[in-house]
């Protein structure tokens, strides 16, 4: 009875709306026999975008996009809401695991050729895809509203903001204004929420057309070039000879990899959390270390360790660069050998570019160019006496600031030199004319400090010693 009831509520909903004859043909179409497991990043980026929206939706109902009240809901949905911490979590790591999928997926269609004829378009697409992940998870970080987050937006702001003739339009219109405030938050929700998604949702949908347009690549074969001339033709007779229907033949992949997916995101959110939320915003305070998340670290890292005279160049050229490179690929290489071992310069160009991001992405870690504003006092045992004008060198190295940017016996920050046994490196006029007058991104402290101050900091300067050290 109920299965006569349910197939009659069917057999209606499909008359109506003709679903079996729209989708069931899109489900069974034909793939190329060796379609495995490298073919499963694109639908598991897909189902990492849906994460994202679902968590995305469920936050929203307790978000409060406004300056005022945006950090006070993060926290309520933090400490108080009911699996509130567990969804930031997942739309947290949900973000870094598209961002991740979608580089996968990219480098893996780089590498097959696959971006080659007649499938240029399949590749633009991607593209545009990349770019809108990476605009998401940038304006995401911007909605925590705390310390970091402004920061963050207000050096990219800055950034922007070098670029000839549009430079100061482009800030503005990143800050909503002259400034940072409110309105830079609901420029920034409304990008996030309603226009990165919904670009995102046409260009999927126009990505899927063109795969099903153009079929899915085959595996690179050696030694089968790509001819325009007579592809289409060959591709189609290998499909009809030994192409499997995607369902059930090949999807399964992509539901396993999916779920192992959407379970190590929940897995990340369950037993590592969301972010931290640093403290309120607030503009005034300079001494902040804006960090961005993890897959942006590599572009803060070169950004931070570049030369100044570069910086404008890099800022305004470098992604235009990158940019024109990734739109020109498919027609300067749009026919020929597919096969990574025929085509070693793009072995290469994956091998140099995934060494520089995980090296800069390294270094971004260890962000050795920024103070330490965290930096404890030293220890007595470290500065050796207790009393005297040696120790009191030591409070006022620590508390004008100092001990930010130097170590002293792995304790500090390593901006600058490591003082550890600058007692050996230097004389006693030298360091004084060096804090006097300062060098290079060290403020002078000339006017800062009473001469007594400066015979104190540079009495403890001149005790460390490897001697010291060494006792």
């Amino acid at each position: 009875m109920i299965r006569r009831l349910a197939k009659n509520a069917w057999d209606w909903f499909d008359d109506r709306t003709g679903v079996s004859k729209t989708i069931w043909p899109i489900m069974t179409h034909l793939v190329p026999p060796g379609a495995t497991w490298w073919y499963v990043f694109g639908s598991a980026t897909l189902c990492a975008f849906a994460v994202q929206v679902v968590s995305g939706v469920v936050l929203a109902m307790s978000y409060v996009p406004s300056a005022e009240s945006a950090y006070e809901s993060l926290q309520y949905i933090t400490n108080e809401a009911q699996f509130g911490s567990f969804m930031r979590g997942m739309h947290y790591w949900g973000a870094g695991t598209m961002v991740l999928m979608v580089g996968i997926h990219m480098t893996q269609v780089f590498l097959s050729g696959a971006f080659k004829f007649p499938r240029e378009l399949t590749w633009l697409s991607g593209i545009v895809l990349l770019g809108l992940v990476l605009g998401m998870a940038f304006t995401g970080q911007l909605l925590r509203w705390d310390q970091n987050a402004i920061w963050s937006v207000i050096l990219a702001a800055e950034a922007a903001g070098r670029a000839p003739f549009v430079g100061d339009w482009i800030a503005q219109l990143i800050l909503g204004g002259e400034t940072l405030g409110g309105a830079t938050l609901s420029r920034f929700y409304v990008i996030h929420v309603f226009v990165i998604p919904g670009l995102m949702i046409t260009m999927i949908g126009a990505h899927l057309y063109l795969v099903l347009r153009n079929g899915i690549s085959e595996p690179p074969v050696k030694g089968k070039p790509v001819d325009p001339e007579t592809y289409r033709e060959e591709y189609e007779e290998e499909i009809e000879k030994h192409g499997v229907p995607f369902f059930p033949d090949s999807a399964w992949r992509d539901v396993v990899f999916a779920l192992g997916v959407v379970l190590a995101i929940a897995c990340a959110a369950f037993f590592i959390g969301p972010p931290t939320l640093d403290p309120p915003p607030d503009p005034s305070v300079i001494e902040a270390q804006p960090r961005p998340d993890w897959y942006f670290l590599w572009m803060f890292a070169i950004m931070a360790l570049m030369p100044a005279g570069l910086e404008n160049f890099a800022i305004i050229f470098g992604p235009v660069f990158v940019g024109s490179v990734l739109i020109g690929l498919p027609f300067i290489f749009g026919k020929g050998e597919r096969h990574p071992a025929r085509r070693p310069w793009a072995v290469g160009v994956v091998i140099v570019t995934f060494a520089c991001i995980g090296g800069f992405w390294l270094a971004g870690v260890r962000s050795n160019w920024s103070p330490n504003f965290k930096a404890e006092p030293l220890s007595a045992e470290i500065v050796g006496v207790e009393t005297g004008p040696v120790a009191e060198g030591a409070v006022l190295f620590h508390a004008q600031g100092c001990l930010n940017c130097h170590l002293i016996d792995g304790k500090g920050g390593r901006r600058g030199p490591n003082l550890t046994d600058v007692g050996d490196r230097l004389t006693h006029d030298a360091m004084v004319i060096r804090v006097m007058n300062g060098g290079h991104n060290m403020p002078a402290f000339a006017s800062i400090l009473t001469p007594d101050e400066l015979e104190r900091i540079v009495a403890f300067l001149q005790s460390r010693t490897l001697k010291k050290i060494s006792d």
